[in-house]
């Protein structure tokens, strides 16, 4: 089966060149519940249009309705989601998946993929998705290829090819969130992962982008995750220009289709449009290093070195006139040039900043691309018969659509119809994205005022518009009530590496090396006792973790795919922060699926939190925030001369140090935890009280101060108790 092309659309111009250029299916957000809140996204109205041009092409249209959502927006989550449906959209993609199971219920007509954002990465988060009446799962960027393979076996996948990396695992990002209220699972990211950080480790002390990974391209490898059973190669995008999504389509195309010849002009095109930090292949292969420390942003293609001719900056190699350039310096940027002039084989540049003969020269703005790419027509050929014969109704066909007139023509005394002006009159479209080709005309003797011949020809192409392109049987409203009885709790719960002198209702056991858990770790302390599972959890993984979980009365699991993991291991299940939890929907069907104690989103207010307060509700109230969970290592796994601590600091421009974690799991590398600035000190929601002592020694402390802990940290913040997310 032909894998799918799916190409992201921003705005109505790329979602045009994409189409143009060849992709199966586009993917675009509405003004509401997008995950790229920045991106053009598309107005109802032009959303219509973009829809029937795609269909008109034999392309499919996914809308991302891929944010979290909050109960005072649930209304009009779900007209939104009906809206786009009854305009045409081949499927609705979802991050919540307990609320999509709610969606599903209402509209089973409706076609759902579980967003990336959901955290897809193993074969338990796929069972549950299917369970839930998903049709797909977009896969987290972070799952290994052999993982891919088996769940590709119960559900459809999709796998980013092209595009940026998040640094963080896919949903677990609050780094903007808690740096700037302005959070990723909302769709308002401010990328704080792209900025300057020192690290306390010799050789890192010196700033650098720290966390910014390198773009993703996979290229000819696309064959392997094929191979694998991915249904979907996804480019990413929405916030790119048109240059670059018809670049990075046609250069897919052209590898899909075994185009050898056309496959180096078109990587080259797609490096010029939009590139940062060169390319990884991805950790689906396992590569060792996905971090681009020097240089943030696109870098480009390098046509070659600086030399100095004449006092003037010149470079050998192909360009032109406006082009712009990026110039780096030992793998740094020191500046950026424009063509002036093209001459003995090269090309003239002129810059502000000081450079040197040697420095690298990149191109980063193509002029002659943007103009390619622009000036292009999207416009389906179709070839029409017409009949026009005295004294028999008109006739016009194309593609097994049929429109005969209502009356017979008339015969023409003086100045019959000729073929020269039915071909002219049909090949105005009025707008419809048609080309007339060469047509089958027949005519005699008739005559059809100029009135009606073009009245006509405009039924005719809103007729076979509506044959290539129909529009959808529209779904009536279905409504549904979802009603949280509130159960206030003074349960306490503590996250700790160390068990030692702790005591609480539920102790979560958070080991540095998971290969290394002993009896006689987890017999310490006084209460249930939980394993804590990190939002990335592979087969190599559970393989670790598996033999140890006798020890456990439950699991703590930081992604969805918790539900059916703990099912498996008939373990109860305490459903970690990284549920993302943000509605009464997700509640009521999270504690459907048998959850004996759950976590609500840390990004919820505390007023918003009380109304969530179901039987076995928890509140992170005190002590460290995780911001990020990182699936690589920051020091570029230079493990021979790793010191091998458990805990550095990640500090920014401003002086503010994060915490930075190591733990491992499965394989030969760590992994690692972003944790915020300054401890968090919230309010008592009458929820059950969840501290956190990832980060900290003095866990007893915090669960005595856990159901008050206003005062109780020098320096905190309160989080978002007092100020949701946006």
């Amino acid at each position: 089966m032909k894998p799918e092309l799916l190409a992201p659309a921003g705005d109505k111009q790329c979602a045009r060149a994409a189409i143009m250029a060849g992709a199966d299916a586009i993917y675009l957000g509405l003004p509401a519940f997008s995950a790229r809140a920045g991106a053009g996204n598309f107005a109802l109205s032009e959303f219509s249009e973009t829809v029937r041009l795609a269909h008109l092409f034999d392309a499919k249209v996914y809308v991302c309705l891929n944010t979290l959502i909050k109960d005072g927006e649930l209304e009009a989550f779900f007209e939104s989601a009906l809206s786009a449906w009854n305009l045409g959209a081949d499927a609705l993609l979802i991050q919540d998946i307990f609320l999509g199971k709610e969606l599903k219920r209402r509209y089973p007509e409706m076609v759902l993929h579980l967003s990336t954002q959901a955290g897809c990465c193993n074969c338990y988060g796929a069972f549950l998705a299917k369970e839930y009446g998903f049709s797909r799962v977009v896969l987290a960027r972070e799952t290994p290829l052999e993982d891919i393979a088996a769940i590709s076996e119960i559900i459809e996948t999709e796998a980013f090819v092209q595009g940026a990396l998040c640094s963080s695992v896919s949903g677990q990002c609050y780094f903007s969130s808690f740096a700037g209220n302005n959070s990723g699972n909302r769709g308002r990211c401010k990328q704080p992962c792209r900025k300057l950080y020192s690290i306390d480790r010799t050789g890192f002390e010196s700033p650098a982008y720290a966390l910014s990974l390198s773009d993703l391209s996979v290229g000819p490898r696309v064959k392997e995750l094929i191979e694998a059973g991915v249904t979907s190669l996804k480019i990413e995008g929405r916030m790119r220009r048109e240059e670059y999504v018809s670049a990075a389509v046609h250069y897919y195309c052209a590898i899909l289709s075994g185009l050898k010849g056309e496959i180096p002009a078109w990587k080259s095109a797609l490096a010029r449009t939009f590139g940062r930090g060169g390319y990884t292949e991805g950790l689906a292969f396992g590569q060792d290093n996905l971090l681009s420390r020097k240089v943030q942003g696109h870098i480009g293609e390098r046509i070659g070195v600086l030399e100095l001719k004449k006092g003037k900056y010149y470079c050998k190699g192909v360009a032109h006139k406006g082009d712009g350039f990026k110039i780096l310096r030992s793998g740094e940027e020191v500046g950026g040039a424009v063509c002036t002039a093209e001459g003995e084989g090269g090309v003239y540049l002129s810059s502000e900043s000081k450079l040197r003969a040697g420095d690298e020269v990149r191109i980063t703005t193509d002029t002659t691309l943007s103009e390619k790419f622009r000036s292009r027509e999207l416009r389906r050929g179709v070839m029409l018969s017409l009949r026009f014969v005295a004294g028999e109704r008109p006739v016009i066909s194309c593609e097994e659509y049929t429109l005969t007139g209502a009356e017979p023509l008339e015969r023409a005394e003086r100045a019959p119809l000729t073929e020269n002006e039915l071909i002219t009159c049909f090949q105005k479209t009025g707008g419809v994205p048609l080309a007339p080709m060469p047509m089958d005309v027949k005519t005699e003797n008739a005559f059809l005022p100029k009135s009606q011949l073009n009245a006509l020809r405009r039924a005719f192409y809103e007729g076979l518009l509506e044959r290539l392109a129909p529009t959808r049987e529209q779904l009536a409203p279905q409504t549904g009530e979802c009603e949280i009885a509130v159960v206030p709790s003074q349960r306490t719960a503590v996250i700790a590496e160390n068990f030692e002198g702790l005591k609480a209702d539920v102790l979560i056991y958070k080991p540095r090396d998971y290969a290394r858990i002993t009896p006689e770790d987890v017999q310490k302390g006084e209460g249930e006792k939980y394993l804590y599972l990190p939002p990335l959890l592979t087969a190599a993984d559970e393989k670790v973790v598996a033999p140890i979980l006798p020890l456990f009365d439950g699991v703590f699991a930081e992604g969805s795919w918790g539900v059916k993991f703990a099912e498996k291991y008939q373990k109860p299940l305490f459903a970690g922060a990284g549920f993302n939890l943000t509605n009464s929907f997700a509640v009521t069907n999270l504690k459907a699926s048998g959850v004996k104690y759950f976590v609500l989103s840390k990004e919820l207010s505390a007023g918003e939190q009380r109304k969530l307060i179901a039987e076995g509700a928890f509140v992170l109230t005190l002590g460290s925030v995780k911001l990020m969970d990182l699936a690589y290592c920051p020091f570029g796994r230079t493990c021979k001369s790793c010191d091998k601590r458990g805990e550095y600091r990640l500090t920014d421009e401003q002086g503010r140090a994060f915490p930075l974690r190591r733990y491992r799991l499965s394989g030969k590398y760590c992994r690692f935890e972003v944790y915020n600035c300054v401890p968090l000190a919230g309010y008592d929601a009458g929820a059950g009280a969840l501290v956190d002592a990832s980060c900290r020694s003095d866990g007893a402390y915090l669960v005595k101060r856990a159901h008050s802990p206003e005062g109780a940290l020098a320096g905190a913040t309160k989080g978002h108790a007092e100020r949701s997310m946006l």
